[in-house]
């Protein structure tokens, strides 16, 4: 057995593990990366990437049903589902090479393909090789967890991981969970032609603001999409030679679903088995390896990063993590994970975005919560593209500093990350009223929203009168 000893050792080639192992290498770092499945992890095969490529497909799809609205018009598009899928995978193998080892190989990091498990405190096996590195980043990521229904062991089961390999169109596709997967991909399907039908055990999309989310799920049901919620799937089955059979069990009732397909969107898991890690000293959970606000496990050598970590599951977190651990690991630098500038989307349509507390969180947190709101429908650029559903939502301290926001419309994910930046930097909603942007975008609702927050005060005679000479001679 043939012994390395690298600086890092990073063991998983998703999101996370990559941008460590490339910003080691680019440093002149000795690095050596692990992976025992496909390069790209999740994201690239199986997540982001894919499921973005259907949308996009849908949503093309729905532009020809709608064009009505803009004077065209508008037809019932003929959707060839083999070439779907091909546009998918199109999409992904564009994208392969940038995750690939031949890459990865040229920027001088060491990449073995092979299951990787702790022997000790300080060594990884993987395959022929005995890696003794000064750290360790684990960056495994996360798989679909199949609840344990009765009867599902017994059929075909759709994942994340699965469903992309479809080259015929599901005719009545039953998804069990209503979170931003599950509703990703009833909405794409629906667009696409199938019947779907999703199942909830509490609220769809439960997470979010209820208000907000009401404008996903409004949008979804005048589409055709079934949502039911509060509804627990007991037990399924297989109908005829390649159907299935879902029994549900409800407040109101029971009743039966039938559809030709079962896709499971309910929870992910962290990929931990075969790590070996009591060998490591790092401690683990069902929810993920244990780590500190830093990223640091148990066992002082190792780093866990990602989805692997437990904390919130996307491509973008899973760069944040790497960026940290670049910081103690290449510069002796600290850094800390701060959960307030994380956003997370929804890329239905209309999209949801979210970063910071929501109303519920802040006011529980707070005293004096402020809630500003500005509606897409009082947005120029919105009336111009016939986008017009949804809104922005701040929430702010009773002294103007933003706490969270939400905005749901048409690009939503497209500008939640400048909130993100002012939550992380403490900025309050004068500095996003005196911020410029270009007219006409969608981006204003953001800053009339802010505005909003001096409305109060413009109600006192003398401040009024303020304001009317400003502009007058201002």
């Amino acid at each position: 057995m043939q012994t390395l000893t690298p600086d890092i050792c990073v063991i998983g080639a998703g999101s996370a593990g990559l941008s460590v192992a490339a910003a080691a290498a680019a440093f002149g770092v000795p690095v050596v990366l692990v992976e025992k499945g496909r390069m790209g992890g999740d994201c690239l095969n199986y997540g982001c990437v894919p499921s973005k490529a259907l949308i996009a497909a849908g949503r093309q799809a729905q532009a020809m049903r709608e064009a009505a609205k803009f004077g065209i018009v508008p037809v019932e598009p003929e959707v060839d589902f083999r070439q779907v899928h091909r546009h998918v995978h199109d999409v992904i193998a564009a994208i392969a090479p940038n995750d690939s080892v031949e890459r990865f190989t040229a920027l001088d990091v060491r990449v073995i393909q092979a299951e990787a498990r702790f022997a000790d405190r300080r060594t990884v096996v993987a395959g022929e090789f005995e890696i003794r590195a000064r750290r360790f980043v684990i960056a495994t990521g996360s798989r679909p967890v199949i609840p344990p229904i009765e009867g599902i062991g017994t059929i075909d089961v759709l994942t994340n991981e699965t469903i992309f390999d479809l080259t015929r169109r599901p005719r009545h596709l039953v998804i069990i969970g209503g979170g931003p997967i599950g509703a990703e991909l009833a909405q794409a399907h629906r667009r696409l032609g199938s019947e779907v039908t999703i199942i909830e055990a509490t609220r769809a999309l439960g997470r979010e603001d209820p208000e907000i989310a009401g404008f996903v799920l409004r949008a979804l049901r005048e589409e055709g999409v079934t949502i039911r919620e509060a509804a627990t799937v007991t037990r399924v089955e297989r109908r005829g030679k390649t159907g299935v059979r879902v029994h549900v069990e409800a407040a109101d009732g029971t009743e039966t679903v039938d559809g030709t397909h079962l896709l499971v969107a309910a929870g992910r898991a962290p990929n931990v088995e075969g790590l070996d890690l009591a060998k490591a000293r790092v401690a683990f959970s069902d929810k993920g390896i244990k780590v500190n606000d830093r990223l640091r496990t148990a066992n002082r050598r190792v780093y866990a990063i990602g989805d692997v970590a437990g904390g919130p599951r996307f491509t973008h977190v899973a760069g944040y993590h790497a960026s940290l651990v670049l910081r103690p690991l290449l510069f002796r630098l600290s850094a800390r994970v701060d959960p307030s500038i994380i956003p997370r989307v929804t890329y239905c349509d209309p999209e949801l975005a979210h970063v910071g507390l929501t109303e519920a969180e802040a006011m529980a947190a707070h005293r004096g919560v402020r809630i500003l709101r500005w509606p897409l429908s009082e947005n120029d650029r919105a009336q111009a593209e016939r986008r017009t559903a949804g809104l922005a939502k701040l929430v702010v301290s009773s002294r103007g500093r933003i706490l969270g926001a939400s905005i749901v419309g048409a690009n939503a994910g497209e500008m939640i990350g400048l909130y993100g930046l002012a939550i992380g930097k403490g900025m309050g909603v004068k500095d996003l009223a005196s911020w410029l942007p270009p007219y006409p975008t969608m981006g204003e609702i953001g800053k009339r929203a802010a505005i909003a927050y001096f409305a109060a005060v413009t109600r006192k005679p003398v401040v009024r009168a303020l304001i009317r000479f400003l502009r007058i001679f201002g």
